[in-house]
């Protein structure tokens, strides 16, 4: 029985070429050890110093993720702040209002309150389409009990 094709691309460990030259040759550092699951090539990126398992930034090469403390955590969360002022609760509280905004021109039109073209583009996550009287009815219940 033959070995298959990509069986036989495979690098072995002791294929890996430890180093990569850069800089036209003026500068020598450790290259990572990850493999392409594509090509079964060995990555061309230098290795993080700081990376036990002499990997680059893309393939795991950092120290961790830092979710592990609560300090990890909250750090992560800073991180996913857009632009320092959009946090989760901030964004999902926009989506809401633009749910909200956009059941009320449905409801403008229903009612012929307006003649001007509808926005477009997607609707936003949590809106619900205003099509009958009942639905305007109930959108303005809603809207007094928050």
């Amino acid at each position: 029985m033959q070995p298959s094709i990509k069986a036989s691309k495979k690098i072995e460990k002791s294929q890996y070429e430890t180093y990569v030259i850069l800089a036209g040759g003026r500068i020598r550092c450790l290259r990572c050890t990850a493999q392409s699951t594509r090509t079964k090539l060995q990555c061309g990126r230098p290795a993080l110093l700081i990376s036990r398992t002499q990997k680059c930034q893309f393939h795991g090469g950092g120290i961790s993720s830092g979710k592990q403390t609560q300090e990890g955590r909250e750090r992560i969360t800073q991180s996913h702040i857009k632009h320092g002022e959009s946090t989760q609760k901030v964004r999902l509280e926009h989506s809401r209002v633009s749910a909200q905004l956009s059941q009320l021109e449905d409801a403008m039109y229903l009612l012929n309150m307006t003649t001007s073209p509808r926005t477009r583009g997607r609707k936003p996550s949590g809106y619900k389409a205003i099509r009958s009287l009942g639905d305007i009815k109930q959108l303005i219940l809603e809207t007094e009990t928050h």
